[in-house]
């Protein structure tokens, strides 16, 4: 990374959470969307948030997001998606995959964190949470597996019922 990408980029090459944590200027909304003064996740409607139009990720596959949709209907949406305000609604940066299974799942509202990015910030995160995503192994997945059924006596239909893939 040249000196310039260290001075300009802040965040870049440490991860996603770096990046939040050193960019990020807060923006909180009421419960009708307007800006407040306080911090933290809130709810907002499905139908407040569109998706990015620059978002890097092109493709998203139909049957992995009903396999996400069924597990936000009966989990709930466990990582809020990050948002930033865009006219009289709220834009994402991260999580459109969330929102997509969301909608799918048919929920009203959808937990949000509301940030304040500029345009090169949101795809620069956009990017990153992209990029920097890495599933389980096989070995890791079987070896999860193989815990919840030996200390939890969960068996192969439980599990397939619980992460909604089948057998």
């Amino acid at each position: 990374m040249s000196d310039g990408n260290k001075r300009g980029r802040p965040g870049l090459g440490r991860g996603l959470n770096a990046l939040l944590g050193e960019m990020a200027r807060e923006t909180p909304v009421s419960a009708d969307g307007a800006a407040q003064q306080s911090s933290g996740v809130r709810m907002l409607p499905v139908s407040s948030l569109s998706p990015h139009p620059d978002q890097p990720r092109r493709h998203f596959d139909e049957a992995m997001l009903d396999e996400l949709a069924a597990s936000i209907a009966s989990r709930g949406l466990i990582q809020p998606i990050v948002v930033r305000p865009h006219g009289h609604d709220f834009q994402i940066v991260a999580g459109e995959r969330r929102w997509r299974a969301a909608q799918r799942a048919r929920l009203h509202e959808v937990p949000v964190v509301v940030r304040d990015f500029d345009d090169a910030e949101t795809l620069e995160i956009a990017l990153i949470e992209n990029i920097q995503r890495e599933d389980l192994n096989a070995i890791e997945e079987a070896q999860a597996y193989q815990r919840l059924a030996g200390e939890y006596g969960h068996t192969q239909e439980v599990l397939a019922k619980i992460v909604h893939k089948s057998r």
